[in-house]
């Protein structure tokens, strides 16, 4: 079951990424964007990382995702630049993979939810599964180089749509 699930995660992650870059709509994008990190998020709780996974939809889901919206917002696009409207057939496509995608997490969660024990875990092995403090040691000593360029980059970024909002107005 957990493989059956595994492959549609998949599928549905790589076709998103793909629609992040093939649409003309930043607003689509941005969009297909938090459907490919949730389908990784659903990925990690397959993995058994729940503290990965509510990271994902916390960190880059939620917070990331608002600020690319706000920075698209702040850009003031003209109907014109978005592109045709949909047809029909893609918001009938779209609602039916997104009941899918619901189905997907119900089942995910039942099945991660009826796993689940309740035992007491020594500090040790918590070290070694990945808690909290694991995580955090590990990002802010072994990574904390890439962690520091990520939020240059990100700065970047938003100064640049910022630059490119002024030039518009």
């Amino acid at each position: 079951m957990g493989t059956i699930f595994f492959f549609v995660l998949a599928v549905v992650s790589v076709i998103s990424a793909i629609l992040i870059v093939a649409q003309k709509n930043p607003v689509a994008s941005a969009l297909y964007l938090i459907v490919t990190l949730c389908s990784q998020a659903m990925l990690y709780l397959l993995l058994g990382a729940s503290f990965l996974a509510v990271i994902q939809i916390i960190v880059y889901a939620g917070a990331i995702m608002v600020l690319f919206l706000f920075v698209i917002m702040l850009l003031n696009l003209r109907r014109d630049e978005f592109g045709p409207d949909k047809k029909k057939t893609q918001r009938v496509l779209a609602f039916g993979l997104g009941v899918v995608w619901l189905i997907q997490v119900v089942a995910i969660t039942k099945v991660g939810l009826s796993k689940m024990t309740l035992t007491q875990v020594s500090p040790e092995a918590a070290l070694e599964t990945g808690s909290v403090q694991a995580v955090g040691k590990s990002l802010f000593t072994e990574y904390l180089y890439p962690f520091e360029i990520t939020s240059i980059l990100l700065l970047v970024a938003i100064l640049g749509s910022i630059v490119l909002a002024k030039k518009k107005i």
